[in-house]
């Protein structure tokens, strides 16, 4: 009789052992898996510069320049002195792209002088500079003086064409100018021993040597108002007759604009 009871009692309890297996199992499989959501790559929109407004944007409407001017092809033996120097002034049209308005052309209307300075310049006075003389009488001062009427056309690039007060800007281009005068000052007529003579000043306002068109190529680069530009003039400041060198003008130096 015991030994029913204690069999029973395994079979029950080894039957009761394998139902909660199979019953974990079972919840085990019957557990739902979870999968990562997948990564989607979005392609950022590409700006439509057409639709962008630019209805309240500043873009060098005027330009004030100022910097060094120099003379290429000037001979060795005209001696040049201190440092020459222009200032420039002019008033632009800005005509954007309506495609893409980062490009824009502009064009405009200005006056452009500079002062050229020469030393040892022989007495009496010439227009234009001339050779040394070897120590004879000259001038303690002496400068060659132009003023042209510009017309300046400029392809421009702005980086951010709605913020160009703020922003690189990058331009060339060209100016077409009329000479409106040339003439040369001296001043303090010296001897050869270097003593004066003389100390008034002179004026020779002759320009019938000085080419009366000039053409020259112009560069910008700026960040917001402040910039550097240059220039350099493809024709001859001077017609080259009498002998006088076909000297061609270029300058560089620091460009204000804005508005």
């Amino acid at each position: 009789m015991k030994k029913s009871l204690f069999f029973i009692t395994a079979v029950l309890f080894i039957s009761s052992a394998f139902s909660q297996k199979t019953d974990t199992a079972k919840k085990a499989n019957s557990t739902p898996t979870t999968t990562a959501p997948a990564t989607v790559q979005t392609t950022p929109a590409k700006k439509d510069w057409s639709k962008v407004d630019l209805s309240h944007r500043a873009n060098d409407h005027f330009m004030i320049q100022t910097g060094y001017v120099g003379w290429a092809a000037l001979p060795d033996t005209v001696p040049v002195n201190g440092i020459s120097r222009s200032f420039n002034f002019y008033f632009m049209y800005d005509f954007p792209f309506k495609t893409d308005p980062r490009f824009s052309v502009g064009a405009g209307l200005g006056i452009s002088c500079s002062n050229a300075f020469f030393k040892n310049q022989p007495y009496p006075l010439s227009t234009t500079p001339r050779q040394d003389d070897g120590g004879g009488t000259h001038f303690k001062k002496y400068k060659v003086v132009t003023t042209y009427l510009d017309i300046p056309v400029e392809l421009r690039y702005a980086l951010d064409p709605e913020n160009t007060n703020k922003s690189w800007k990058f331009a060339a281009g060209i100016k077409v100018g009329d000479l409106l005068s040339a003439y040369s000052k001296g001043k303090d007529v010296l001897n050869g021993t270097g003593q004066d003579q003389d100390p008034s000043v002179y004026k020779d306002r002759n320009n019938s040597n000085f080419n009366s068109i000039r053409l020259a190529t112009t560069v910008r680069i700026s960040k917001g108002p402040i910039g550097v530009y240059g220039q350099y003039q493809v024709t001859s400041l001077m017609k080259g007759s009498q002998g006088l060198p076909l000297v061609y003008p270029f300058e560089f130096g620091i460009c204000l604009s804005g508005l």
